[in-house]
């Protein structure tokens, strides 16, 4: 088996995972990737979103290994690695270690900024629900584009629509949730050529509005939810999964088709960095 070596000269091994000498903060809850990894694998969010994103990097190819920033415990890195796309996680957090033991393969344990990638070396990109943690995301953006190949795609998902804004985009540390025209603005201003946005998870727009974003507008932040609700949250009764699954395959074969729902709680996108 050959060894591989990530493009970057001030990356050490140990244990299997290469870090940087010092990791920069994000802005993300520290039990974040924690809680995270203990609701994945039996969560219908994170399994439609995967579902979207191999489906989209199907009609969008990548040119090679696609190195998931700020990609947690490796659950979307996996799901790559399990369809024969080469994947590589860049996780500041305590999800690179997570990812590991999960069975990624690839992992560095550093903020993208920490990497000291060379320039125009990384065949292609994703951040899946990360450019709404960056206050500055332009810039974020503008560092992933310079540190792409030419030709090199970036491929992410983002948390939808500003009107569903609550109180758990204020636990989550997000600085703000985007539109088509919003997230395709921002990509253009870092250099890349938009290719495709979409729309999914078009059914919770409504019941994320009346059971989460109205109260927080007519009450405040509340606590914290706990584990345990959040991971109701994440489980569907059987009374309702039949009917979303319909959905979802729906959106799926949108995405196949390069179509977009008219609304989503979440955005999904391929931008390409010009030749």
């Amino acid at each position: 088996m050959t060894s591989w070596t990530p493009p970057s000269g001030t990356l050490q091994q140990q244990d299997g995972i290469w870090r940087p000498a010092q990791i920069s903060n994000v802005s993300y809850p520290e039990d974040g990737n924690d809680a995270c990894f203990q609701i994945e694998k039996g969560s219908y969010w994170f399994a439609h979103r995967n579902e979207c994103i191999l489906t989209l990097l199907s009609q969008f190819p990548p040119g090679g290994e696609v190195y998931d920033i700020g990609g947690g415990n490796g659950f979307v890195s996996l799901a790559l690695q399990n369809a024969s796309i080469d994947s590589v996680l860049v996780e500041p957090g305590n999800g690179a270690r997570n990812a590991s033991r999960r069975g990624v393969s690839r992992v560095i344990h550093a903020a993208l900024e920490d990497t000291g990638f060379a320039e125009g070396s990384l065949p292609a990109a994703g951040a899946f629900d990360v450019v709404e943690h960056i206050d500055d995301d332009v810039a974020f953006l503008r560092t992933i584009h310079r540190f792409l190949k030419p030709g090199g795609r970036f491929y992410g998902t983002v948390p939808a629509l500003q009107a569903l804004w609550s109180e758990e985009d204020v636990h989550a540390g997000h600085f703000r949730r985007h539109d088509q025209n919003g997230i395709s603005t921002r990509l253009r201003a870092a250099g890349f050529e938009v290719e495709f946005v979409a729309y999914f998870f078009s059914w919770l727009v409504l019941p994320v509005f009346l059971l989460r974003s109205l109260p927080f507008r007519l009450h405040g932040t509340p606590p914290k939810p706990s584990l345990d609700s959040a991971k109701r949250d994440h489980t569907l009764p059987d009374l309702l999964g039949g009917m979303v699954n319909l959905v979802h395959a729906w959106e799926l074969d949108r995405l196949r088709r390069r179509r977009s729902p008219t609304t989503g709680s979440s955005l999904i996108f391929c931008a390409r960095k010009h030749v």
